[in-house]
């Protein structure tokens, strides 16, 4: 039953991801309030590549978390593709802008989070594997 509430939970999270990915490549930095003009500037100079990251990044957690409910073994596959396209997304982020000079080391707390809920979730299907949970 457990397995089965973590794994709605992971959906709701990717739904979240997908839909915050969506409104931001459509809006720009305004999508989640109020954008300051640095945020501006950096959302305008982020490179292609990136912005295809991101999308990568929260459909794979999205499909990755349907995977594990519906107890499919790609799963696991997904959350991989998931989590290392978060980690380069916000590595490059950290090391290749001035953000966390600008705004300070809070900037690493949602990040983190999220690295740390895609870690958890690879877990999770890694686990289910194992036990027999997904096939």
């Amino acid at each position: 039953m457990w397995f089965r509430i973590a794994a709605v939970v992971l959906v709701a999270w990717g739904a979240m991801g997908v839909w915050a990915c969506y409104t931001q490549l459509t809006q720009g930095a305004d999508a989640m309030g109020p954008a300051s003009d640095y945020d501006r500037a950096l959302f305008a100079r982020l490179p292609g590549w990136y912005r295809l990251d991101y999308a990568v990044a929260t459909v794979a957690m999205l499909l990755g978390a349907c995977a594990l409910l519906l107890r499919s073994r790609h799963a696991a596959a997904l959350l991989t593709v998931s989590l290392v396209a978060v980690m380069i997304q916000f590595g490059w982020m950290f090391l290749m802008t001035d953000i966390i000079a600008v705004k300070g080391p809070y900037v690493l707390y949602f990040p983190l989070l999220i690295l740390t809920v895609g870690a958890l979730a690879l877990q999770l299907a890694h686990v289910a594997r194992r036990r027999g949970w997904i096939v």
